[in-house]
């Protein structure tokens, strides 16, 4: 049985400056989470002159420099943080915010702590699971209240997982959510490790509405703490600078994929990305930290499927610029011969993609299941196939009248094997993948399949054509119908794709005149109008992988799809 807590005395202080801890502590020299202040990055072209700054006198053991309310803190040569005192009624608003929090939950906030770790933290590895314990084993107040609120509440998704939870009255989520919410707001001017943290885990909830827009600010407020900088010859712990290096790439990962699915640039630029590649000793836990009751996540794989996630995340980035960019887009337009330029374009990335596919790791592969365990990889393979899908989109659209038959036919078959590939890839799920943590991207990537799958319907060439991708269609949208009362992102998947292609399917059922037709000159689609309306939504996300090696205008293919 889990050890219900005591109630927290009201009274209860909180320790301002971890320095100041008795006995052995990771905290102690942290530069990003302190309690009793925050660390603003001091840029190249800030109003403080980095060569003035080198002049100050700095405490030996800290590299501090007092400043007015705050000081300066040296990490390296090169690299200056500002240090801002907490104002005491902004403490003082956390720890009645907090003391809320811990109410809703009460008395089950150690059960759900203990759920988060176990399920959710070994394939979004973000926290530090020793500090995050360390901090509450002493007090709920040490936190900043988004965090803490955000950890409840993606662990109350699997709140029937605790045999210590199953019975009990499950806490009001929606308070919870717009305490978390409204808690980021207050504390994104005086940011904190844990301020990107909250927002990170906010936005893995199945159902929100300010993905974009908080994206948006928490790449911000990453900059703001240097977290697109290579940390490793920082003068801080060195269980931080693991944290910030898997805490920037969640970062990335948050904006890259955000910008598939919601169709617009990408914040952050290679040009301004320093941050280091993820190694072994940045993930402090190891299998001897893996929780063995059932239900829980493999700890090893999860840092194994995280590690492989960036990688995947780093091709789509260079799908998006080479590909969809504003720029992209201009040279596309102007050029002579479009599908081979688009093919061209997308060679570099495919023979990237198919090798990061083949030398997948063996734990990451869809069946390697390990009995009573959640296992995540699912999400892995689903990014692997919207990239797929992200490539062929943008390659099919390229196809008209004037492309060559035979390109035009290469091209929708390709397509056609990474559609087979994916719906595949569906149907193999099995519920130790459902029931585990999805990535944020999965409810949209899932629609991605089905929405493909209708782009090739509406530019099909022949009759036949037509019938098939119609059929395949309305047996991905019933299949994900059905299966989406075992899932919630499944839920929200069907819906995403009824929106797209539901009243355009139902038209073509009950009158012949407003399917697609076939084109009279091959490789080109004639649309009714309600496909030009469903071509629009399309216009959101985008890609797929291309096995093409091109030599001159003739393509040599090779049409093998992994599944």
């Amino acid at each position: 049985m889990c050890r219900e807590p005591q109630p927290f005395d009201q009274t209860e202080s909180v320790l301002e400056d971890y320095a100041n801890l008795r006995g052995p502590s990771l905290l102690k020299a942290t530069l990003g989470l302190q309690n009793h202040r925050h660390a603003r990055y001091i840029g190249a072209t800030a109003e403080y002159e980095p060569a003035l700054l080198d002049l100050r006198l700095y405490d030996d053991s800290k590299g501090e420099s007092p400043a007015g309310k705050g000081s300066f803190r040296r990490i390296s040569e090169v690299d200056h943080f500002w240090q801002l005192l907490e104002d005491p009624e902004d403490k003082k608003r956390d720890v009645e915010t907090l003391d809320t929090i811990e109410n809703i939950v009460a008395p089950h906030g150690e059960a759900l702590v203990k759920i988060y770790f176990r399920i959710i933290h070994p394939s979004f590895p973000i926290l530090h699971k020793r500090v995050f314990l360390e901090k509450y084993g002493r007090t709920h107040r040490e936190f900043s209240p988004p965090l803490l609120a955000a950890v409840y509440l993606l662990a109350l998704n699997w709140w029937s997982y605790s045999p210590d939870l199953v019975e009990m009255h499950k806490p009001e989520v929606a308070k919870l959510e717009d305490l978390a919410i409204r808690g980021l707001q207050e504390v994104a001017q005086r940011a904190k490790l844990s301020t990107v943290q909250a927002g990170l885990l906010l936005l893995q909830r199945p159902r929100q509405d300010y993905s974009w827009m908080l994206t948006a600010q928490l790449v911000a407020i990453g900059q703001d703490l240097g977290l697109h900088l290579d940390c490793s010859t920082w003068r801080i712990p060195s269980w931080e600078k693991g944290l910030r290096k898997r805490l920037g790439w969640a970062l990335f990962m948050q904006d890259i994929w955000s910008a598939l699915v919601y169709g617009r640039p990408p914040h952050i630029s290679s040009s301004n990305w320093a941050v280091q590649e993820v190694t072994g000793s940045d993930f402090p836990e190891s299998a001897a930290d893996e929780d063995e009751e059932d239900g829980s996540s493999e700890v090893e794989k999860g840092r194994t499927l995280f590690s492989a996630m960036i990688v995947l995340s780093k091709m789509l980035s260079d799908i998006l610029e080479a590909l969809y960019s504003q720029k992209a887009e201009a040279e596309i337009r102007l050029a002579v011969d479009t599908t081979k330029y688009v093919l061209e374009r997308a060679k570099p990335i495919q023979l990237k993609l198919r090798a990061w596919y083949a030398d997948m790791p063996e734990c990451l592969r869809m069946d390697s299941l390990k009995a009573r365990r959640l296992s995540s990889q699912g999400y892995l393979h689903l990014a692997y196939f919207a990239l797929e899908i992200t490539l062929h989109r943008r390659i099919i659209r390229s196809l008209s009248s004037n492309t060559d038959p035979y390109l035009t036919q290469v091209c929708r078959s390709a397509a056609k094997a990474r559609l087979v590939s994916a719906l595949d890839f569906f149907n193999r799920l099995k519920p130790e993948h459902l029931q585990s943590f999805w990535y944020f991207a999965s409810k949209v990537n899932f629609a991605m399949i089905g929405a493909f799958n209708g782009l090739l319907w509406v530019t099909a060439i022949t009759s036949e054509e037509v019938e098939v991708y119609q059929r395949r269609l309305q047996e991905y949208r019933w299949t994900l119908r059905v299966s989406s009362k075992s899932a919630e992102f499944l839920e929200i998947a069907s819906g995403i794709l009824e929106s797209a292609v539901g009243t355009l399917l139902k038209a073509a059922d009950t009158n012949a005149a407003l399917r697609p037709l076939p084109s009279s000159v091959a490789g080109t689609a004639q649309f009714t109008s309600e496909g030009a309306a469903m071509e629009g939504f399309f216009a959101g996300a985008e890609s797929g992988v291309f096995d093409m090696v091109i030599e001159s205008y003739n393509v040599n293919t090779d049409l093998s799809t992994p599944v």
